[in-house]
This record gives structure tokens, sequence and C-alpha cells, in this order.
């Protein structure tokens, strides 16, 4: 979750830099690292639990799943959006490029929402099974 915190933060920025051009190519730079460094970092965990989802429940799997694929579009626009930079420094007002920012950020919004709702989720099902638990309730 906090990984997805701090990548949304640093693709919100790139997203305000996108048609602005009082920020250098080397702010571009710097913050496209960041979300490299933050989706790295999630890529690893994703890694981890894809290794241990044959023993998960069947939300845990759809959990793995869509925080994967988001996670996969962030990586993939990011990868992008450095090449293009690298290849066309002083060129990074065009749409191409902005696009790629723009795809950055709003799939870097979905990771964290999909996350986001699925720790709701897994506290909600803590709550019921402590309630379950606490009247005693006989659960099928």
């Amino acid at each position: 979750k906090k990984e997805a915190a701090e990548l949304t933060r640093h693709a919100d920025s790139l997203r305000t830099f996108a048609g602005n051009p009082q920020y250098s190519w080397q702010s571009h730079t710097f913050y496209l690292n960041k979300v490299r460094g933050h989706i790295n970092a999630v890529g690893e965990r994703t890694t981890e639990l894809q290794q241990i989802r044959y023993a998960v429940l069947p939300w845990q799997k759809q959990a793995i799943t869509e925080v994967t694929s988001h996670a996969a579009q962030v990586a993939a626009s990011t990868q992008a959006a450095i090449i293009y930079l690298n290849e066309n420094q002083g060129r990074y007002l065009v749409p191409e490029y902005r696009d790629h920012l723009r795809k950055i950020a709003d799939s870097s919004v979905d990771l964290k929402d999909t996350v986001g709702t699925f720790l709701e989720y897994e506290k909600a099902q803590e709550k019921v099974q402590l309630l379950q638990n606490e009247l005693r309730l006989a659960v099928d």
C-alpha cells in the first residue's frame, strides 16, 4: 500500500509536468526514476505473491491478478516514457510523451485504489469473523 501511494504521488508530479515548459527534461528524468523504483518494488512484491497464489483464497487470487495487471501497465508506460525521453530530451512537451505520463498517472491511481479496496475487503472479512466468533454463530 505504501509503495502504491508513493508511486501515485510521483506519477501525479509527472502529470503536472506534462504540459508545463517550466520543468526541464532532467526533472522529468528524476521523477521517472522515482516511479521506476516504486514500480520495481511493487513488481518484486507481486512476484512473491504469484509464488503463493495456489494457497490463497479466491478473492486474494483476484487481488493478485488485478494488482499485477495495473503494475504491468505502469511499468510499460514508464519504460516507454524513459525511452522516449532518452531519445528526445528537447521534445518532451509533445502529445506522445504526455500520453505516456497520463497513462503512468492513471494506472498508478488504479493500482493504489485496487490495493486499498482489497485491503478494506480484508478488514471487513476480519470484522465479520470476529463478530461471528463473538456471537458464536454457526457458519456453513
